[in-house]
């Protein structure tokens, strides 16, 4: 598995094609060794891998797989200290679609840059070393966004894997990320939590390029570039089949990298949420009192936002203070409309409800109310 903790010492790039080492070039602090070029292919694969050995065989066959040839891979050994960068040179030795690039350990944001930096395709998808895509998914997401230019990224559905692995939360997290298609669905979960999973991004290299491509903020790089692209007015879809098993198990960065922690989510939804919504500075009107409710309110007043009130259905909360605002009810709740309306509510099926009742009363999604977890 890839290891998204990120290291130190210079940056050195070398490239292996088939047809093994060919000339050198310095750029910058860079060395890269390149392979004599052809003609751009439309897509390129970016490729992060650390200590990826053991599953990196079952991701390579399955890119072999694929029935959309036409791409290239950047393969990006991040300093691995296991066979990863072995198999890499050997999988690139009979496949002249691979580039193999070495970089000391550095972590996941810097992997990929470094592929980027170098794909010459259009578009630009994602794959790691420990998932397995099935063999039509270049093809269906490169027809996806073929025919639809409003798309700045697009995912696919997800199946979690081995399946004994699979429970509690991650099988609820599953049937979530695989609840959305259409660019109005998932722009009204962004700020839920992270709507694509990263492993399925399948991007225009344009607007990658455009919103600065991946960057490390201290939260997760993922979530981080789609809010980017939203917030830069590109669109975001879900090809509605799964395309790509995604490998469970404890070991995962997201599990244990504190970049991915629920602090990390939640000050990336802030950051993005005052971004986009201005008005917070004059007030946000939080409904539900609970834990999820409080770390959002005292978030975002860190932030500079103005909190009006909390609302809440338990009649014992209501006509308390908290952090100095008021907790209403419904009703009242309902008739204050000069404030963003924020749901913080966790509980199974809650937010459909919220959502429900805002939409009744009037309010729009993503203008006047924004459903959060």
């Amino acid at each position: 598995m890839f290891d998204r903790t990120p290291g130190f010492g210079s940056l050195g790039l070398y490239h292996w094609g088939g047809s093994g080492y060919s000339k050198s070039l310095v750029l910058g602090s860079c060395i890269a060794t390149l392979t004599p070029m052809k003609a751009p292919p439309p897509l390129s694969v970016l490729l992060p891998v650390r200590d990826g050995g053991v599953h990196l065989d079952e991701a390579i066959d399955s890119l072999e797989q694929q029935s959309f040839g036409e791409f290239e891979v950047l393969a990006v050994d991040d300093g691995s200290t296991d066979d990863s960068l072995e198999k890499l040179r050997a999988w690139a030795s009979r496949d002249a679609r691979v580039t193999v690039i070495e970089q000391a350990a550095q972590g996941i944001v810097a992997a990929l840059e470094a592929g980027r930096a170098l794909g010459r395709g259009r578009y630009l998808a994602r794959m790691d070393a420990d998932d397995v895509s099935a063999p039509t998914r270049f093809a269906r997401q490169y027809e996806w966004m073929e025919s639809r230019s409003e798309l700045s990224l697009c995912g696919c559905r997800v199946e979690y894997f081995p399946r004994e692995h699979v429970r509690g939360g991650a099988l609820w997290y599953e049937a979530w990320i695989n609840s959305t298609s259409t660019r109005e669905e998932v722009a009204r979960e962004i700020f839920v939590e992270c709507p694509i999973a990263h492993p399925t991004f399948f991007m225009r290299a344009e607007a990658v390029a455009a919103v600065g491509g991946y960057q490390e903020r201290g939260w997760p790089e993922d979530y981080d570039l789609v809010f980017r692209l939203w917030r830069a007015g590109g669109g975001l879809g879900v090809v509605p089949e799964k395309l790509l098993s995604w490998r469970e198990g404890e070991g995962r960065l997201s599990r244990t990298d504190p970049r991915y922690s629920p602090n990390a989510f939640r000050r990336c939804k802030a950051h993005y949420l005052l971004e986009a919504f201005p008005r917070l500075a004059e007030g946000a009107l939080i409904w539900g009192a609970g834990p999820v409710g409080k770390a959002l309110a005292r978030e975002l007043v860190e932030r500079g936002a103005k909190l009006s009130a909390f609302a809440e259905v338990n009649p014992r909360k209501i006509g308390q203070q908290i952090y100095g605002a008021p907790v209403l009810g419904t009703a009242q709740a309902l008739a204050n409309r000069e404030v963003l309306h924020l749901g913080a509510v966790g509980q199974k099926g809650a937010r459909e409800q919220l959502r429900s009742l805002l939409s009744e009363a009037g309010l729009e999604e993503l203008k006047s109310f924004v459903l959060m977890a």
